[in-house]
């Protein structure tokens, strides 16, 4: 059918280490949708390009008109796995990747749950968000330590925007309300539309608060996919993340070419975002032309002040949504950057932060990230020294088949 690269059933795929080896396996997501699929025989739930066909519940019984693939991340809170898609609740799966089921806190959760949650290291806590094309168009939460839902409130938007990621500080949580719409007027266009004539801006809450208490900080019209990091400067709050002045994600009904459209899309290119809390304007500087996504950093930093931001790039190509072949270095203090590149033949996959355990240094640790072949169609999970990245791997471990395509990744030490 009409398939979009955000499409596709949920599939975890684990690497452990342990003891100086390292096993492999891959697991389906079962969600109650992809059972009734199973039990037919066949696929009956449509992409995005053509949500509203809805399948019979004469076909898929309980299994509910919306698929929740859990195609997007996996993250680890109060010693739940959660594999996170923005579109539904979280699914919980085990630590050897077989499916629990939805999380929804015994009903307290209303509405879908990003798939990007932010971890406060030092508290525990969990913060995420929902957004959803009706209103209330955001709805907060935040999950103690023990992973409990202790907190949840609306945040009153004027229009049914995308938004896929957000960041913590300290004492804050900070919003991207950007121009990215959905389309609800069934023309037959794009379900998701850039309308800068909206605005854009920046929404700061204090992290236990109501929805009314967010202050809005007026920015340039832009869209971050994905943020690094954000912190706290006296009355500043700094942040940054892969900024695109345009969005496109291809994800349109009718007869166009959904391969054709989202390679088209345009890539973002990393920006600092700067908001004064005193004197109120919000400003950003773009600081690499590389186009890139996929940032990543030293977690056990999120919410203060870091010095190394990590990024999937492009170099030597044209950019194609999601297939990059570059892993990218910043440093935040000296301006430097360092590369590596695979080879004409490599794409790479998301690098995740693995902390040594007897480092002090923010750049003590590994970047782990997934590297297919074109030429011999392998796929190598690549381990790289973060205080160089520019040598390149200093392991490499061969997946005995080729991994497929995916979005996010996490290291879960102890697992």
């Amino acid at each position: 059918g009409r398939y979009h690269m955000f499409d596709g059933d949920g599939m975890l795929v684990g690497f452990r280490f342990d003891e100086g080896r390292v096993s492999y396996r891959n697991r389906w997501i079962h969600s109650r949708a992809l059972d009734a699929e199973i039990r037919l025989g066949r696929a009956v739930y449509p992409g995005l390009s053509d949500l509203m066909n809805i399948p019979s519940p004469e076909l898929v019984g309980d299994a509910g008109p919306f698929k929740n693939p859990a195609n997007t991340h996996i993250v680890r809170h109060a010693g739940r796995y959660l594999a996170l898609y923005e579109g539904g609740p979280p699914t919980q799966v085990t630590a050897d990747l077989d499916t629990i089921g939805e999380l929804t806190w015994d009903g307290r959760l209303e509405g879908p749950m990003t798939a990007h949650p932010r971890i406060d290291p030092r508290t525990g806590e969990m913060f995420f968000f929902g957004y959803q094309p009706f209103p209330p168009y955001i709805r907060y939460h935040v999950a103690d330590a023990a992973g409990d839902l202790v907190h949840s409130t609306d945040i009153d938007l004027p229009a049914p925007i995308m938004m896929h990621d957000f960041v913590i500080t300290e004492n804050y949580s900070v919003f991207l309300d950007s121009p990215v719409c959905f389309n609800l007027s069934g023309d037959g266009g794009e379900m998701v539309r850039w309308q800068p004539e909206n605005g854009c801006r920046l929404g700061v809450l204090p992290r236990m608060a109501d929805g009314s208490e967010i202050r809005w900080f007026e920015i340039d019209p832009g869209h971050v996919q994905h943020f690094w990091n954000a912190w706290e400067d006296g009355d500043r709050i700094e942040l940054s993340g892969s900024r695109l002045n345009h969005v496109s994600f291809g994800m349109q009904s009718g007869d166009v070419d959904l391969t054709e459209s989202s390679a088209k899309a345009e890539a973002g290119r990393p920006a600092r975002y700067t908001i004064d809390l005193a004197a109120g304007p919000a400003t950003w500087e773009q600081f690499d032309d590389m186009g890139g996504d996929f940032c990543r950093f030293n977690d056990d930093m999120a919410g203060v002040k870091t010095r190394y931001e990590y990024m999937c790039g492009f170099t030597g190509r044209e950019d194609v949504m999601g297939d990059f072949n570059t892993i990218v270095k910043y440093d935040a203090v000296t301006g430097a950057k360092t590369e590596w590149f695979p080879g004409p033949n490599g794409h790479v996959g998301e690098a995740v932060f693995a902390p040594d355990p007897d480092g002090s240094n923010e750049d003590d640790g590994w970047l782990l990230t997934l590297v297919w072949n074109d030429s011999t169609d392998e796929t190598d999970l690549c381990v790289i020294d973060a205080r160089d990245v520019a040598a390149g791997p200093v392991a490499r471990i061969h997946a005995p088949e080729r991994v497929s395509f995916g979005f996010h990744v996490n290291w879960f030490p102890g697992a």
